[in-house]
């Protein structure tokens, strides 16, 4: 069946069999490959994308019922093409990132978070990236990196990108 997907600002029209994920339709049909397949079942976050503006998993949803909604994935938080968001640069700056499979997700669900609580506290900021799973165990830097972000949104009189 045909289904009408708008991501990061675009529509675009995919065949898709039923059945198939809001994740799988994002990588395979549409080649945005920033949501990564991890446990499959909603609980590690690798998943994570942007749905109306708050994080979900792509691994949970169906692509149809993805139609209607405004869906942002990492690829569509960059500025412009080879550049950075505020948040994305500031995991770098913080090694918030280190294998990286998580980060997509992180780097999301901060972007979510910013933009509903410019000056969130540490526990706020840690009960937000809860959902989120890290086997390198790196939520210091990721926590850093958060504090890092908003603390240059601050500075820099804006909100993270919508």
């Amino acid at each position: 069946m045909k289904v009408a997907l708008t991501v990061n600002g675009d529509t675009r029209e995919i065949d898709v069999e039923p059945r198939t994920t809001l994740l799988d339709a994002l990588r395979d049909s549409l080649r945005l490959t920033g949501a990564h397949t991890g446990c499959e079942h909603g609980v590690c976050g690798a998943c994570t994308v942007l749905i109306d503006g708050a994080p979900a998993r792509a691994c949970l949803m169906f692509a149809v019922q993805a139609d209607g909604f405004e869906l942002t994935t990492i690829e569509g938080l960059a500025p412009a093409p080879g550049e950075l968001s505020l948040i994305q640069d500031a995991f770098c700056e913080t090694h918030g990132m280190q294998c990286g499979y998580c980060t997509p997700g992180m780097v999301l669900t901060a972007h979510a978070l910013l933009r509903d609580d410019p000056a969130p506290s540490r526990e706020k900021i840690v009960e937000a990236i809860s959902a989120n799973i890290c086997r390198c165990t790196g939520y210091g830097q990721i926590v850093e990196a958060i504090e890092l972000a908003a603390r240059r949104l601050a500075g820099s009189n804006a909100g993270p990108a919508t």
